[in-house]
C-alpha cells in the first residue's frame, strides 16, 4: 500500500481484472480514489465537478445519481445538447504498468481497459467528507432493502423458458387427445405464440370454445381446485344450497379460507404455479371465459383460493397483459373483470392484501438471511 495511505482510512480496496477490453460509465465516487496499474492498459478520462451541467447527472432520486446519462460513445446533441462540449472539460490519461492516478472525489471519469488488464483502486474519505454526517446512511439502507427484496421475490417466481412454455401447451394437448400427440401442436405453439403477441381488439367476452387446448386445459384445473376447496369447505361446515352448481362456489362461508401452507413458495401453490406457466394473452382469455361460463367461480379463486404468492403471480401477469394491449382494451378488460364480482372492492382487497403480504415475507427474508435481524412486526398470515 502505498505510504501516504498508512494514515488514512480506507474505505475499501478493490481488485479489477478483464481479459477483454472493456468500458466503464461515466460517474463519479464520493471517496478520493487511487488506480494502480498492475498489467496491462487504461485509458481514463476525467472532468472536473465544474463540467457536471455538460454530463447531464441522474436523478438525485433515482439509484444511480452519481452516474452521467449521456452516452459517450453514441452522442446524440439534439437529446443532450450541452454534452457537445463535454470534451472541452475533459482530461486523457493512459496508464500502462507500474503507473497510479488519484481521482478526487466527485471528479467524473470513464475508464477503458484494453485485454488481459489487472488493477488495483484504494478508496478513502476526502476531509471534507468526513467532516459531514452521515446523513445519507438511512437513505442508502432503505434503497439497498428495497433492491434485495425485490432480488428476493424475483428468486421465488422465477421466468419459465421457452422449452417450458413449449412442453406446457403440448402437454395440454396430449391430455385432451386422451394421451395421443397431435401432430399438429408445433404448428399450434407458434400460432399461439403469435396470437399472443399481436395486438388486437380486446373481446369482452370469450367462450369456451374460443379457448385454445392449453387454456381450456388451465382453466379446467383452475375450476377443479375451486370446487375442491368448496368441497372441503362444505364438509367442515354443512350448509345447504339452493342455486346452481357454478353459483354454490360463491361459498357463503366466508370465514373459511384455505389453509396456506408455504404460502411463499411458487411449487408448493397450484393456483400460481398454473397461472405462472400461462402467457399473459393465454390467462386473460381465461379470465374472460370465467367471467362469461364461471363468474361465481372467478369470485371463489380470488376471494378465496388466492395465496400470497398466488397474488403476486396474478398481478405481474396483469402487467404482462398491459404492455401488450391498448389503454382502451387495457381499461376494458379490467371493468369486465372486477364487474363480474358481487362485491368489486373485496376482490381488489384480496388482490392487493395478498402482494403485500408477498413483500412483507420477502422484505422478512431479506433481513433474516442477510442482516440477521429477527421481524419484530406483525406475522403475515400463511
Amino acid at each position: 500500500m502505498p505510504a501516504f495511505l498508512e494514515d488514512k482510512s480506507l474505505i475499501s480496496v478493490n481488485l479489477w481484472m478483464n481479459n477483454a477490453q472493456a468500458r466503464s460509465s461515466t460517474h463519479y465516487d464520493p471517496h478520493h480514489n487511487l488506480l494502480c496499474i498492475v498489467s496491462g492498459c487504461k485509458q481514463v478520462v476525467l472532468w472536473p465537478p465544474s463540467a457536471t451541467p455538460v454530463l447531464y447527472p441522474m436523478p438525485i432520486y433515482g439509484e444511480a445519481s452519481n452516474h452521467s446519462s449521456v452516452p459517450l460513445d453514441n452522442l446524440d446533441f439534439s437529446n443532450y445538447p450541452r454534452a457537445e462540449s463535454s470534451m472541452e472539460y475533459s482530461q486523457k490519461v493512459i496508464l500502462h504498468a507500474g503507473d497510479a492516478l488519484f481521482i478526487p472525489e466527485g471528479w467524473f471519469h470513464q475508464v477503458d481497459s484494453d485485454d488481459l488488464t489487472i488493477a488495483v483502486n484504494f478508496w478513502w474519505q476526502s476531509n471534507i467528507m468526513s467532516c459531514l454526517s452521515e446523513h445519507m446512511d438511512a437513505y442508502y439502507l432503505r434503497v439497498l432493502l428495497r433492491r434485495m427484496t425485490i432480488r428476493e421475490m424475483n428468486q421465488v417466481l422465477p421466468k419459465a423458458s421457452s422449452v417450458e412454455m413449449a412442453n406446457t401447451k403440448r402437454h395440454a394437448c396430449k391430455l385432451l387427445n386422451n394421451g395421443q400427440v397431435d401432430q399438429n401442436d408445433k404448428d399450434l405453439d407458434q400460432a399461439s405464440e403469435r396470437k399472443d403477441l399481436e395486438g388486437k381488439e380486446l373481446k369482452q367476452e370469450t367462450t369456451l370454445h374460443e379457448l385454445e387446448p392449453v387454456a381450456v386445459h388451465a382453466l379446467h384445473e383452475l375450476v377443479s381446485l375451486v370446487h375442491s376447496h368448496v368441497n372441503a369447505a362444505e364438509q367442515r361446515q354443512p350448509e345447504q344450497s339452493t342455486s346452481t352448481t357454478d353459483s354454490a362456489l360463491s361459498v357463503k362461508d366466508k370465514g373459511s379460507k384455505v389453509v396456506r401452507v408455504h404460502a411463499f413458495r411458487l411449487e408448493d401453490d397450484p393456483v400460481a404455479n398454473i397461472i405462472w406457466t400461462l402467457p399473459p394473452c393465454t390467462l386473460q382469455r381465461i379470465l374472460l371465459a370465467m367471467v362469461k361460463s364461471f363468474p361465481r367461480t372467478l369470485d371463489g379463486l380470488i376471494l378465496h383460493m388466492l395465496t400470497p404468492v398466488g397474488a403476486e403471480v396474478l398481478t405481474r401477469k396483469f402487467e404482462e397483459m398491459d404492455d401488450l394491449n391498448t389503454k382502451e382494451d387495457r381499461n376494458r378488460f379490467y371493468q369486465v373483470f372486477y364487474e363480474s364480482f358481487n362485491d368489486q372492492f373485496a376482490a381488489m382487497d384480496a388482490i392487493l392484501n395478498g402482494k403485500e403480504l408477498f413483500a412483507l415475507q420477502a422484505y422478512k427474508n431479506v433481513l433474516d438471511k442477510n442482516i440477521g435481524v429477527d421481524w419484530g412486526g406483525p406475522r403475515p398470515v400463511v
